[in-house]
């Protein structure tokens, strides 16, 4: 005990500062897809994807992020075209700004700025209520990661809760498959207003590899509730999921007036 005592004094806090300073990803991380070049490719580029996340129209090219399972596929085919990018905050408040190029580098960081004053502004503490609709579990083991020393979203008022009546954040995984409809939709009328939803991971956002199967209903979260934040990935990291909780505290904020409310 006394060793561990020692240990944590000579380290010092290891907890990330993000949102007040940016969280720099490691080495050959892969946060999302980034066209380089929209004009003239070729409309089989568009059939490497296996989520059908390229779009080619027009002699333009788009590539969809809510769809995106960073499989890397188009990036081995045409390098010039489309690459990797080492970033962590890929939310969205609009599932169109999804669509590659819509979000200027100016406004994520603009954002950034002012993700940690919303929380304070807010002026209590902000329950979240995690709903797995039908997702592989990977999202499930960097939801799980949030609550670790290094990530302490309760250091930013963040607290999950086994409740939807006490939630005031409704996060839900996966697709929606049909079992879980019912479910999701009794969870979020539970809630108190204000409230707000996260689609996290793209298969919560679009319903990814399970929508392009013949026969299935399976869909994203917005085909059942109506979404206020987009969270990418497969999975998304812990930051961009804080990322995505954050955008969401300042929905609440934003429906809660200036000032907030009291715990």
């Amino acid at each position: 005990m006394l060793g561990w005592l020692w240990r944590g004094l000579r380290t010092g806090s290891v907890t990330t500062s993000y949102p007040r300073a940016l969280e720099q990803p490691p080495t050959g991380f892969a946060g999302s897809v980034e066209v380089l070049d929209a004009v003239g490719a070729a409309s089989e580029i568009a059939d490497v994807c296996p989520t059908a996340a390229i779009t080619v129209a027009g002699g333009g090219l788009t590539l969809d992020r809510g769809r995106c399972v960073l499989c890397g596929a188009c990036v081995r085919a045409d390098p010039k075209r489309f690459r990797f990018v080492p970033s962590y905050e890929t939310g969205s408040r609009a599932r169109g700004r999804l669509i590659v190029g819509a979000v200027a580098k100016a406004d994520v960081e603009r954002v950034r700025e002012s993700l940690a004053d919303q929380v304070r502004a807010l002026r209590r503490s902000v329950h979240i209520r995690h709903v797995d609709t039908g997702s592989d579990g990977s999202e499930e083991w960097e939801i799980a990661a949030l609550a670790n020393p290094y990530y302490d979203i309760h250091r930013l008022g963040l607290y999950f809760t086994p409740s939807p009546s006490h939630a005031d954040l409704l996060l839900v995984t996966g697709c929606v498959t049909e079992p879980m409809r019912a479910p999701l939709q009794r969870a979020y009328e539970a809630m108190p207003a204000p409230k707000a939803v996260i689609a996290a991971g793209t298969e919560a956002c679009s319903g990814a590899l399970a929508r392009t199967r013949a026969a299935t209903g399976e869909a994203g979260v917005d085909s059942v509730l109506p979404v206020d934040v987009y969270v990418p990935g497969s999975p998304p990291s812990p930051i961009a999921l804080l990322h995505g909780l954050l955008l969401a505290v300042g929905v609440l904020g934003h429906e809660l007036g200036a000032g907030g409310r009291a715990a």
